[in-house]
């Protein structure tokens, strides 16, 4: 992981996501392997907000050559709610290797919002936990955190 992935907060991994959502699907084909490894780095940079929230120095480890799943297996020990991120982690390695392997413009812009969008999940639902203990079992759960949030841009 590189040192400006470590020092990204979770708004601007958020922020980082939705801005490749919006972006248009000739730079994302133009661009995907890059963000593919900036969105993989964000995840990490996510999980390492995690662990340094408690306590503890994140992983130089790596699990199946990936960083990611060496980071979230730290972050789950000792929290078993925080399991509910791991195939949500496991997704990201997915699309981001997905991603290296397409050839064609459209399925590799496709490619990268889809990761985009499990990277902010990944955010959402760990940004949430941090704000509220026992947020709860699920990764879905994050949801009535934001949903005052998403209920106000919704009525604009």
């Amino acid at each position: 992981m590189t040192t400006a992935h470590a020092s990204l907060a979770i708004d601007d991994v958020i922020g980082r996501t939705d801005a490749v959502l919006a972006a248009p699907e000739t730079a994302l084909s133009r661009d995907a392997d890059a963000l593919a490894e900036e969105l993989l780095g964000a995840a990490e940079a996510v999980l390492m907000r995690w662990l340094i929230a408690h306590g503890q120095v994140p992983t130089d480890g790596a699990i199946e050559g990936f960083p990611l799943l060496a980071l979230h297996r730290q972050g789950a020990r000792g929290d078993p709610s925080f399991n509910a991120c791991r195939e949500t982690c496991r997704e990201i390695v997915y699309h981001r290797n997905l991603i290296r392997l397409e050839a064609a413009e459209p399925e590799r812009a496709r490619r990268v919002r889809l990761a985009a969008m499990v990277v902010r999940h990944l955010a959402l639902f760990v940004g949430g936990k941090l704000e509220t203990a026992g947020l709860g079992e699920f990764c879905c759960s994050s949801r009535p955190l934001r949903q005052s949030e998403y209920s106000e841009t919704r009525t604009v």
